[in-house]
């Protein structure tokens, strides 16, 4: 009956060793294989590089240039510029205004890939669009 009895909070275990003692156990006792941190002999190094030039000198750009068409209404370039660009309605019909008097206007200047990505969506909202190397 003596081994049956147990103070309160000690549990045996397959080992004989009540929970106390397993908690007091360092962490290292169950995991042996487990590495200790440590500083790194080299350090990285964290300096940032100097660019060259500006990005107009490093990548060319290209001009997304949306042209006159009789076909779209003004209300309705204003809105795909808005919609395209995310531009507040005064500066797209800025722009619209420009492709309305002056046959063309230069939305923006941007790498080949976004470029091409503008122009394709101004072109599935049926607007004249291209795309020019900048010089």
């Amino acid at each position: 009956m003596q081994n049956k009895r147990r103070r309160r909070g000690e549990l045996r275990t397959k080992t004989n060793l009540t929970l106390t003692e397993i908690e007091i156990r360092p962490v290292l006792e169950y995991f042996p294989g487990m590495a200790e941190t440590v500083e790194p002999a080299v350090l990285p190094d964290i300096e940032k590089e100097e660019q060259t030039g500006a990005q107009s000198e490093l990548e060319p750009g290209y001009l997304v240039i949306c042209w006159d068409d009789p076909v779209n209404l003004m209300d309705y370039v204003t809105h795909v510029f808005q919609v395209v660009f995310g531009w507040p309605k005064p500066k797209a019909e800025f722009h619209m205004l420009q492709v309305h008097n002056q046959g063309k206007s230069v939305l923006t200047r941007e790498s080949m890939e976004r470029a091409e990505h503008y122009v394709h969506q101004l072109q599935s909202y049926s607007l004249h669009a291209t795309m020019e190397r900048d010089a």
